[in-house]
């Protein structure tokens, strides 16, 4: 591919769901966040994987990474960086907060629209709600073509992109136009591990926010004096988007209850190596349709 594609990847900073406790959820309806440890989606990490392989394939790329949150989703816009990213945008303010998939993605698709990317990664699903819907609506928002479970890159011809997808099925070899959407399956290629080297160059990074909270700080003279340091950062007003399809007010889907669930063994029972024991155990799983 001759053309030098901009690649912008979708991702989220999450709570790590296996620590769900009872103060998970607020009165409200929505998660918690400052109650849950915060971590890089695991499917976002395949999708910026996908997207720097295609960096590395196509002279001149450039990869940035999307996200809204809070002030501290910064840190995975950096640890983007840290693994071979050139940059990201921070989508925060109040006005973002509370939003369902629908609000999400008309927040991000007004983003966007003022990015302009040639094409748009972002991991299949989040876990902290398992809805695969984001990716596909923001597609749907923007008018463009969309590939869902890709799994890898196949080609990057001129104008279009060749796209393997994992499918409960089988495999699938689509190819689409650029510009697109495709969203990331888990069974893509793990994200490459932080640079050494990259951490040292981009450790300063920070947003308008973090640097203002701190302006005489080291960190934040090392990111006025380099402009590679700093990390875009919008609120609403910046992407011009229709404040009643934001946050609270533009979602429609409200979370009624949120609980850790643990499965435990009633009872349980040794077998030996027997014939007679396997054959006994073959015949309890087959009655109670666990198998066949």
């Amino acid at each position: 591919m001759k053309k030098q594609l901009k690649i912008v990847v979708l991702a989220k900073q999450v709570p790590d769901t296996r620590n769900v406790g009872k103060d998970a959820m607020t009165p409200e309806g929505t998660v918690n966040r400052a109650a849950l440890p915060a971590i890089f989606n695991p499917e976002d990490l395949n999708a910026l994987e996908l997207a720097l392989r295609m960096k590395d394939r196509c002279e001149g790329a450039t990869v940035h990474v999307l996200t809204m949150g809070p002030q501290r989703a910064a840190d995975i816009v950096r640890d983007a960086m840290f693994r071979g990213a050139d940059g990201g945008y921070l989508l925060s303010g109040r006005e973002f907060a509370g939003s369902d998939t629908l609000a999400t993605s008309y927040a991000l698709s007004c983003a966007l629209r003022k990015i302009s990317p040639d094409v748009i990664v972002a991991g299949r699903q989040a876990i902290d709600g398992d809805t695969a819907q984001v990716g596909p609506q923001v597609a749907e928002k923007l008018g463009l073509p969309q590939v869902t479970y890709a799994e890898e890159v196949l080609e990057l011809k001129e104008e279009s992109l060749v796209i393997r997808r994992r499918l409960d099925h089988g495999m699938e070899v689509v190819e689409a136009p650029v510009p697109m959407v495709m969203t990331v399956n888990a069974s893509a290629a793990e994200c490459r591990p932080r640079n050494a080297r990259r951490i040292m160059k981009y450790k300063y990074a920070l947003t308008a926010s973090e640097a203002a909270a701190a302006p005489e700080s080291e960190n934040a003279r090392m990111a006025a004096s380099r402009d590679y340091l700093r990390i875009v950062e919008w609120g609403a007003a910046d992407v011009d988007p229709d404040p009643q399809q934001l946050g609270l007010a533009g979602s429609p889907t409200k979370v009624k209850k949120i609980e850790n669930v643990v499965f435990q063994a009633k009872e349980a029972r040794k077998l030996t190596a027997a014939d007679c024991d396997i054959n006994e155990l073959m015949v309890e799983l087959i009655a109670s349709h666990t198998l066949g």
